[in-house]
């Protein structure tokens, strides 16, 4: 029996799964690892956590499953996007990864629009210079840590870094480097005159191919490490959300995808280049070659409601883990208990600052509306409200490009849930899918490995025959009129509140 390996690197874990070839799960295995904030505001991880997740993640699908090495045809990875990975001449990691929720770098991108030119930047980058991408990160290493700059050889993104320790090949691939802010996006290729008005060596960053090319092989020091065959072929992979674009066959003109991970994400494949002027929404690279990709992200989306469980919510984890349940399936019967807009209860998902739609790293998460009257349970509520009126408004820039779908199909850890998925409905008003096999950008890296190794012809057509869609649920008009009610004063929010988050992130 023929397999395919999927690699999804995660924000709080990396996840590996074992495919047959009609794209169904014989065996998965997830290690989760810390994220570190040095200071409010930061966020950086260890890439060695990566490579030792991986590798445990590897040795552990082919333990379950008792898969041949030899049977794998072919493994691809999926990625958590912008983070800076620096390694030595040695390809020695120099420090910590500075990932995509990082917004140390307001400094460094206000340095980059003045350099360029926020019209030019757009123009060849399709998107501004934004706390979360990598260019400012080089930027704020080099002007903040010149000795370890000096030592740089190499820049990597995450997923690319993995996939170093298991080939020995330095590479990225288009959709992932479309997150940088160095990449040309319409012409598919890093930018020479940015590279040279950023006073970047281009040396440093590797070369680029497509997601489904092949970027090496499995060196027999990776296979002794992870049990893999040595010789197997690795595919470039692609960024998370162009991956769960894959595994959700959201891979033509018209489709969507909606993901409540950490980020909350709406993804629409597009054929042509769409640009926001106002880049309040990111255009990339797909991972099919030669397409494009608009999508939005708030950085707080299930890293909200994650707060909130391990802040408020530890008598449902423990509850959770003595009846062997997910400690989200408890709190969802208590948000259901909570009438639509929380009584009165409002929650801005800012917690780590916000990219789309406000580009405002300054922001941050508040409770509007708090009284005496309200219980944990109306918090909970209004957290999970509060993130799906964020996704709504992305909706509506995308509706005023024209890129809107008819449907939505929902991925990530949300798209378990019931109650998201009735949410998502519901305030969005369309209807919302699934698909069958719900392990999205793992099966995305997957499918791409397959036609890296020639098992499929070419994703579309691989999509077609392995993505299955399962019945849409249908939204609600009342509820959605009691949602959009709650919603008009959500956008009132942060214009009012906009100068404060401004003078308070000056408070020492």
């Amino acid at each position: 029996m023929e397999y395919l390996l999927g690699i999804d690197l995660g924000t709080s874990g990396t996840k590996t799964v074992l495919f047959d070839m009609n794209g169904s799960a014989v065996a998965s295995a997830t290690v989760e690892y810390p994220l570190h904030q040095p200071q409010n505001g930061w966020a950086e991880q260890d890439p060695l956590d990566w490579w030792e997740a991986a590798k445990t993640t590897i040795r552990q699908v082919l333990q379950k499953s008792r898969a041949n090495p030899e049977d794998i045809m072919g493994l691809g990875i999926s990625g958590q996007m912008h983070g800076l990975v620096l390694l030595d001449e040695n390809g020695d990691v120099l420090r910590p990864a500075i990932i995509w929720n990082d917004g140390r770098t307001s400094l460094e991108c206000a340095e980059i629009t003045q350099i360029i030119g926020y019209e030019r930047l757009i123009a060849i980058t399709a998107n501004p210079a934004l706390t979360g991408f990598t260019a400012g990160k080089i930027l704020w290493v080099r002007k903040n840590e010149p000795d370890i700059y000096k030592r740089a050889k190499h820049i990597l993104l995450p997923k690319d870094y993995v996939r170093y320790k298991l080939t020995g090949e330095y590479f990225s691939e288009m959709s992932d480097a479309s997150g940088t802010n160095l990449l040309d996006v319409p012409k598919r290729c890093w930018s020479d005159e940015i590279l040279t008005l950023l006073r970047i060596d281009k040396n440093l960053l590797p070369p680029l191919i497509e997601s489904s090319d092949r970027a090496g092989t499995v060196t027999p020091r990776a296979a002794k490490d992870t049990g893999l065959n040595a010789g197997t072929i690795v595919a470039a992979g692609a960024g998370d959300n162009a991956a769960a674009a894959v595994g959700t066959g959201v891979v033509k003109q018209g489709k969507a995808f909606i993901t409540i991970g950490t980020s909350g994400v709406i993804f629409a494949h597009s054929d042509t280049v769409q640009i926001d002027p106002a880049g309040r929404v990111h255009t990339f690279c797909a991972a099919v070659p030669g397409a494009y990709t608009v999508m939005s992200c708030s950085l707080a989306a299930g890293l909200s409601l994650k707060w909130f469980r391990d802040t408020f919510c530890l008598a449902e984890c423990e509850t959770a883990g003595q009846m062997g349940v997910d400690p989200y399936q408890l709190m969802d019967e208590e948000a259901k208990k909570v009438q639509i807009g929380a009584n009165r209860l409002l929650f801005l998902p800012y917690l780590m600052g916000e990219r789309s739609p406000l580009l405002d790293s300054n922001a941050r998460g508040a409770f509007i509306g708090l009284s005496a009257i309200h219980t944990r349970r109306d918090l909970l509520r209004a957290v999970m409200e509060g993130v799906m009126y964020s996704q709504k408004q992305n909706l509506d820039i995308l509706s005023g490009m024209r890129v809107l779908p008819d449907a939505m199909l929902a991925t990530g850890g949300g798209a378990k849930s019931t109650l998201w998925r009735e949410m998502i409905a519901d305030v969005l008003q369309m209807p919302v899918k699934t698909v069958a096999n719900t392990e999205g950008p793992a099966l995305g890296a997957a499918i791409l490995a397959g036609v890296a190794a020639g098992v499929y012809e070419d994703i579309p057509g691989a999509c077609e025959k392995i993505i299955r869609e399962n019945e849409p649920l249908t939204p609600d008009k009342k509820k959605g009129e009691a949602y959009h009610r709650v919603y008009e004063i959500y956008q009132s929010l942060y214009p009012a509140l906009k100068d404060t988050y401004r003078k308070l992130i000056a408070v020492t």
